[in-house]
């Protein structure tokens, strides 16, 4: 648990793995998911690699799993899931793999092209069936069909003037039924109203061989006399997609091959049903397995490219890899080697090498599901700097607890609670369900954020006596109003009492007040006209000393990483200087506060100064006004030296630093040394030594210029840089620009002690916030709640229950989203800039271990 308060210490480690092991291995640690790879071959093209003809079989074998997933889904075949997390096969049985998904996909393949064929077939005679049937009803309403005969038997023009018969031809086929319109409008256009057209919708949609889809359709018939009609009209059916099929002229050939066509659609559907069935046969193996194929060749990709970013020795039987774990996993990623090498049947163990580097390490913060979402609260903001505070653990109470000062309601915050707790409840069900809606997601995961969010607006509701706008009455009011009173300041009588709109009770008056509620606020002040003003002031106070304890409590956490971190001159040129100005300051304004709650009573209540006056003269060194007594024995004197401390503060923050800096630069370039933590190395080769002698090195082949450089790599590996030196530059003794060391110390200087100021009103926002909820909850309960209450008959229950399924809905809606919503971004607002940004850099990067775990939950584009 220690570790959460803080990053885990991680190390840089150097991996020596045999080729014919490294599979195994790498695969071991995927498994445990402990290590991040680094890529020791940034300047070779992804396609030069040593394994990426693997990387490509892989892809492969994963999009042809892909189209059976496909396949799969387009037939609404459930895919089993047992969560089964299977072994990484060996190299080996990829030959085995591509073999079997091969066969898959040909088979499917083949299944779907006949499948389309025969459904092609099938469309082709069912609209055939459809004109046969339509034409028979077209002819049979004709006064006399025998004028009527195909466009081929048409007479020549000659044999017209030899007194034979005029004929007409005709062409029928199936259209959109959407294009009929226009389909008729340019055959009136083009043919300039000389052919006849009818047609007639199909009821029954015929399915697409192609898409599946239903199409609507409708056969039509087309009359007209002439080649050249004849011509024009084929086109337009070719233009707009018309299928045209062959009618004979006579009703008995049309019944004749109306039913060889049913003949034909008869055995066609059975051989359709037949290749459906064996489809789903083939979809249905496919499903049970396919998860686990996934799974399998997703974790042989993966082995790969992680492959990929390792170095191959000069004689090819070793690779090179390097990577970032934590100290306390060395044992586990050490034991998932000796596994990987058992497993892979080599005899040669592989070789795990801590290495000291200069680099900073990634930040790895352990969380587990109840951390998990509060420390994305925080890496939202900006991953943490190694091993500096993490502020998630703090963030655990601190945020619900600001969201709830602002929320609180005690009918809301158990709304909210008993939504968390079904989440908590069955979060394991709805995890084995793997919802795919992105936003019931990202609330799910923050279900332990909700529930203690509902926790403390439970809490502070109570404390506000606020309960869907109403005061809850558990141990009666305080005050009380007696007609027997003989006091001259209430002397009320009954009558006074019954006919009097507006009373002003005295809390001075002996039997009025009966001394402090036991718990949150009295139940009276729901009904008194001045509760806005008492209550406004009750909540400012408060947000006010809890906005200034939360920004003390930041600055002191930087203490720590300043001690962490050693560096002194942080801590005494830093740290003391921001607490004693914020604590002289808004310290003494929380102290006050205290102060006057504590010191003044009903009694003197009238006679009780205004504390923004006293904070206003405090700063201008007004003490002379009579009006304005003091609050205890030698305040004056208090507080002008608090404000003497303040300012003193201010230069205290901005010079001295960046002087000590500078003179701490000008000793070590004068001595030519170091100090290491205390000690002085004399003689030892500065940084600008080290850059001579391995420019040297490089141009040196001699014996004794290796000696030299060795003997430099182990003076400089042996020394540790104090921390503290290297602030505003890396290296100090090669550059030092004291410019830019002033304006930066200058920048933040400026920016806490402002900061103080705007900080402090920024928490003001748990006051207003706090006000907005309950004022929209009031105005909700009186403009829909009262509306059903008001009624005193039997209509008013039965208005009752759609007043209240609206009240309700509103609550929800208004109150328990959006206003939730908008508490939680401002709590996550104080938390970010007002908290954080007293101890928190947050310009680290996140650990990003190499592991299966994302593959076995599903997450494959991950």
């Amino acid at each position: 648990m220690g570790e959460l308060f803080r990053s885990e210490e991680m190390t840089l480690a150097q991996l020596f793995l045999q080729s014919e092991a490294a599979y195994c291995c790498v695969s071991e640690l995927g498994e445990l998911g402990k290590v991040q790879f680094r890529d020791l071959n940034p300047d070779i093209n992804v396609f030069q690699r040593k394994f990426v003809n693997e990387v490509r079989r892989c892809e492969e074998m994963d999009r042809k799993l892909r189209f059976v997933e496909k396949e799969i889904k387009k037939a609404s075949i459930p895919i089993l899931d047992t969560g089964e997390n299977p072994e990484v096969p060996f190299p080996r049985d990829m030959i085995d793999l591509e073999a079997n998904f091969e066969k898959i996909e040909n088979e499917l393949k083949e299944i779907n092209t006949n499948q389309e064929a025969l459904k092609r077939n099938f469309l082709e005679l069912t609209e055939l069936k459809y004109i046969l049937r339509k034409t028979q009803q077209f002819f049979d309403e004709m006064a006399d069909p025998d004028l009527l005969e195909e466009s081929s038997s048409l007479l020549e023009p000659s044999e017209i003037g030899r007194g034979a018969p005029l004929r007409l031809g005709f062409v029928a086929g199936v259209i959109n039924r959407e294009r009929i319109p226009t389909f008729e409008r340019m055959l009136w256009r083009v043919c300039r109203g000389n052919v006849f057209l009818r047609q007639a919708e199909i009821e029954n949609p015929l399915e697409d061989p192609v898409t599946g889809d239903s199409v609507h359709k409708s056969v039509f018939i087309i009359f007209f006399q002439g080649d050249q009609l004849k011509n024009r009209v084929k086109k337009i059916c070719e233009g707009f997609r018309a299928s045209l099929y062959p009618c004979p002229e006579t009703p008995q050939e049309r019944k004749e091959m109306a039913a060889g066509v049913n003949t034909r659609i008869d055995d066609l559907q059975m051989v359709l049903n037949q290749t459906e069935d064996h489809r789903q046969r083939v979809l249905q193996a496919a499903a049970k397995t396919i998860r686990v194929w996934f799974i399998k060749v997703r974790k042989m990709k993966a082995i790969y490219h992680t492959l990929n970013l390792c170095n191959i020795d000069v004689t090819q039987k070793c690779l090179i890899a390097e990577v970032w774990c934590p100290v306390a996993d060395l044992d586990s990623i050490q034991f998932a080697l000796r596994r990987g090498t058992e497993h892979s049947g080599s005899t040669v163990p592989s070789i795990l090498n801590r290495m000291q580097t200069n680099q900073t390490p990634p930040t790895y913060n352990k969380t587990n599901k109840f951390t998990y979402g509060f420390q994305n609260l925080v890496d939202a903001y900006g991953i943490g700097s190694y091993r500096e505070i993490n502020p998630a653990p703090y963030t655990i109470i601190t945020f619900p607890f600001l969201f709830a000062v602002m929320f609180g309601d005690f009918g809301h915050g158990i709304l909210m609670t008993l939504f968390a707790v079904w989440m908590v409840i069955r979060e394991s069900r709805i995890l084995s369900q793997k919802v795919d809606n992105e936003l019931f997601n990202m609330v799910f995961s923050g279900r332990y954020i909700i529930l203690l969010m509902g926790l403390f607006s439970v809490y502070t509701g109570l404390i506000y006596n606020d309960c869907f706008s109403k005061a809850l009455n558990m141990f009666g009011s305080s005050w009380s109003v007696r007609p027997m009173f003989t006091s001259t300041k209430a002397n009320w009588t009954e009558e006074l009492l019954k006919n009097a709109q507006v009373l002003q009770l005295d809390p001075d008056v002996t039997g009025v007040f009966n001394g402090p509620y036991p718990f949150g606020i009295d139940p009276i002040w729901s009904i008194a006209t001045n509760k806005l003003t008492f209550l406004n002031s009750f909540k400012m106070k408060m947000s006010v000393v809890l906005g200034i304890i939360h920004m003390m409590f930041g600055v002191t956490l930087s203490l720590l990483n300043h001690i962490y971190f050693k560096k002194p001159l942080n801590i005494y040129l830093g740290f003391i200087p921001e607490m004693i100005f914020m604590a002289t300051l808004f310290g003494y304004l929380v102290i006050l506060i205290l102060y006057k709650w504590c010191s003044y009573d009903a009694a003197t209540s009238k006679i009780a100064p205004s504390l923004l006056i006293h904070f206003i003269n405090m700063f201008m060194f007004n003490y002379s006004d009579p009006s304005f007594p003091m609050l205890y024995t030698g305040q004056k004197g208090l507080q002008c030296f608090l404000v003497v401390c303040a300012i003193l503060c201010v230069p205290w923050m901005l010079v001295l630093k960046p002087f000590m800096l500078r003179h701490q630069y000008l000793r070590r370039k004068h001595l030519g040394t170091h100090n290491f933590g205390g000690i002085r190395v004399g003689n030892g080769p500065t940084e600008e030594d080290a850059e001579i002698i391995q420019h040297d090195q490089l141009s040196m082949h001699s014996e004794e210029g290796e000696e030299l450089a060795t003997q430099f790599s182990i003076a400089v590996s042996s020394a540790e840089f104090d921390k503290e030196e290297s602030e505003v530059s890396t290296v100090m003794v090669k550059a030092f620009d004291f410019g830019d060391v002033v304006v930066n110390q200058a920048i933040h200087t400026i920016e806490y002690c402002l900061g103080c100021i705007s900080n402090t009103a920024s928490y003001l926002r748990l006051w207003a916030l706090s006000l907005a909820h309950a004022q929209l909850s009031e105005v909700l309960w009186t403009m829909v709640m009262h509306v059903g209450l008001h009624v005193n008959s039997i209509g008013g229950g039965i208005l009752l229950v759609f007043v209240f399924a609206a009240f309700a809905a509103l609550t929800i809606a208004i109150l328990l989203i959006m206003e939730g919503l908008s508490a939680f971004l401002h709590a996550l607002r104080l938390h970010w800039v007002e908290f954080q940004n007293k101890f928190y850099v947050g310009t680290g990067f996140k650990f990003m271990p190499f592991s299966f775990e994302t593959i076995r939950e599903g997450r494959f584009d991950d």
